[in-house]
């Protein structure tokens, strides 16, 4: 397990109609504030701020297609044009088991990157990929190690 240390930040947030929402600073727009919403933006700011990921080269809620359905990764990492970190946020009262595993490896499947992730802002788990080999990263990799 990967300890993450979330930075400071002053998020902005706004409620409409009695529902909240976050400015989300990489897709420049108001998102519903959900639990794992929540997870996803302070993973982003744990991105761009400690790792030094340009927030340019996240994509946010990218859409995968999976023999012809669609699905949706939470955060994809850039770098020189082509995909090589899938990240998969969930809410903080949801466990990192061995399903959500799957779900990350089924994403790579159809976006094939270097670098998986799983975190529901508490705990962190991360591997580096190599001919089909999944391998612990015990440190997350800053932007200048991708």
């Amino acid at each position: 397990m990967l300890k993450i240390h979330y930075p400071q930040y002053q998020y902005r947030l706004k409620k409409e109609d009695n529902k909240e929402y976050i400015f989300d600073e990489v897709r420049k727009r108001w998102v519903r504030l959900t639990p794992e919403e929540w997870v996803r933006q302070n993973f982003v700011q744990y991105l761009i701020q400690k790792e030094m990921y340009p927030a340019s080269l996240i994509g946010v809620e990218k859409e995968l297609l999976l023999n012809d359905i669609k699905k949706r990764c939470d955060l994809l990492v850039y770098k020189n044009d082509l995909p090589v970190m899938l990240i998969e946020c969930k809410e903080m009262d949801v466990d990192l088991s061995e399903h959500v595993l799957k779900q990350v490896l089924i994403y790579n499947m159809a976006m094939p990157v270097e670098y998986l992730c799983v975190t529901n802002g508490s705990y962190c788990y991360a591997w580096h990929r190599t001919d089909n080999a999944l391998t612990v990263i015990e440190k997350f990799p800053s932007w200048k190690d991708l």
